[in-house]
């Protein structure tokens, strides 16, 4: 059996099927990671794409090979998993391609109380215990035990809201054909919201449009649709449904930056003095807004096992990544798409005005997002980076950032390809134009 050790990535697994990932290495992978955590009970989810059920049974089949039992929890999230592991105290294995096309599957996996395993912490193993297919049976068969916990994920995730608060707001929901169409009618039915629903049915062919909502072209129809209805604000979830995107009630789009000093302003009201985390390519404003509401803020690299890290390091509370993962404490330190759109619901009833009006404060700086540029040299790039801006004040935290008094910028490389990031951020929309411009003739080789 010929194996891809491309599809082992920093964070998850993941590959097209069946040419890189199909049941016969999904059961070699069951195998693995029972050998590598000598665990003797596995929980496995799985989302709608349409080769998830094959997938997961043969990863069962592997684990069950290797003597191991397992809990099959059927469809579900990826924050459903996470949630499983910490309230059962059990390792898991998702399988979902989250954002990708159709042609992609692959497994999130991590460690009893949902403690998260990337490619150092694991996943490598992992992929060399693949690779070198030396499985033997166990003389006990594992079994298998299928459970729903939909309604118990569902009870825990409306804990983190006072539920009577809540008013009759007009929400419209982009599932995307993911998950989130299972999960939001199961949560919204507690809520006196008027959900107006779109790419409820869950199709992993995703015939609308592809489940990445962090693209603009993806929720051109939510904007629409928010302005038609007339609607207080319009959410679009990603395949896997553990990330949530924002449309204000004008139909504009809301940063994950904004989102994350929102929450953390709503956090410290009811749980004041405590330790907030954000990543290097946050905007200015949610370091300020945790300071200025009495929180510590926390910086952090970008990606989620680094995140959960230092938020168990340092009891952290709330971390928010401008991806759209927000992470919380009380939810075993795993990201949920499905509780931060809880609690912005439970601002914007408390507050009483248009979401719109509510995060003006927090837009008070003009980012470039992310721009992506192909670089053959990336470490020599960086420090050619480094040096031409050294007059700024420069780390190394994730790549090199930079800062001067009326602008800062990011440039890091990408995990899986021969990429570099920029994000930038300035106090004139005219400065960051500028600045982009300059910051990427550098990056792209084009300075004169």
């Amino acid at each position: 059996m010929k194996v891809d050790p491309n599809i082992f990535k920093a964070y998850d697994i993941r590959g097209i099927y069946p040419q890189q990932i199909n049941e016969e290495i999904s059961i070699q992978i069951g195998r693995a990671f029972v050998e590598f955590l000598g665990e003797k009970k596995i929980l496995v989810g799985r989302d709608m794409r349409i080769s998830s059920p094959s997938l997961s049974r043969a990863f069962i089949q592997g684990v069950n090979l290797q003597g191991a039992d397992a809990v099959d929890i059927g469809l579900c999230s990826t924050d459903m998993i996470y949630f499983a592991s910490g309230k059962l105290d059990l390792p898991g294995a998702m399988f979902t391609a989250s954002h990708n096309p159709k042609e992609y599957n692959g497994l999130k996996i991590c460690r009893r109380k949902a403690a998260p395993i990337s490619e150092d912490t694991g996943i490598a193993e992992i992929r060399d215990l693949v690779l070198a297919g030396k499985f033997q049976d166990s003389p006990r068969r594992g079994i298998v035990e299928e459970m729903n916990l939909l309604e118990d994920y569902v009870q825990h995730s409306l804990r983190f809201i006072d539920v009577n608060s809540i008013k009759p707001l007009k929400v419209v929901v982009d599932a995307g054909n993911g998950m989130a169409g299972m999960l939001v009618p199961a949560m919204f039915k507690y809520l006196p919201v008027k959900t107006i629903p779109y790419c409820f049915e869950l199709d992993g062919s995703f015939p609308h449009h592809q489940p990445s909502p962090i693209e603009p072209e993806n929720i051109r129809l939510l904007q629409d649709w928010v302005l038609e209805n007339q609607a207080d604000l319009g959410m679009a979830f990603d395949g896997d449904a553990d990330r949530v995107f924002f449309v204000d009630n004008l139909g504009n789009p809301i940063s994950g930056s904004t989102i994350t000093a929102l929450v953390a302003k709503r956090i410290l009201q009811t749980h004041p003095g405590e330790k907030i985390i954000y990543n290097c390519i946050n905007s200015w404003i949610v370091p300020e807004t945790i300071r200025a509401n009495g929180g510590i803020p926390l910086r952090e690299r970008v990606g989620h096992s680094f995140i959960k890290q230092t938020m168990a390091e340092e009891g952290a509370i709330f971390a928010g990544e401008h991806s759209g993962h927000y992470y919380f404490r009380d939810n075993f330190r795993a990201d949920s798409g499905l509780i931060a759109a809880l609690i912005v619901l439970e601002i914007i009833s408390l507050e009483d005005k248009p979401l719109s009006e509510i995060i003006k404060p927090f837009q008070k700086y003009f980012n470039s997002g992310e721009i992506n540029s192909e670089v053959a040299d990336i470490p020599r790039k960086l420090e050619e980076i480094a040096e031409r801006y050294s007059e700024g004040k420069v780390d190394r935290l994730d790549g090199i950032t930079v800062e001067f008094p009326d602008w800062w910028f990011n440039v890091r490389p990408s995990n899986t390809e021969p990429l570099l990031r920029l994000n930038l951020e300035a106090k004139s929309k005219e400065l960051m134009e500028e600045k982009t411009r300059e910051v990427l003739s550098i990056i792209r080789g084009e300075n004169r």
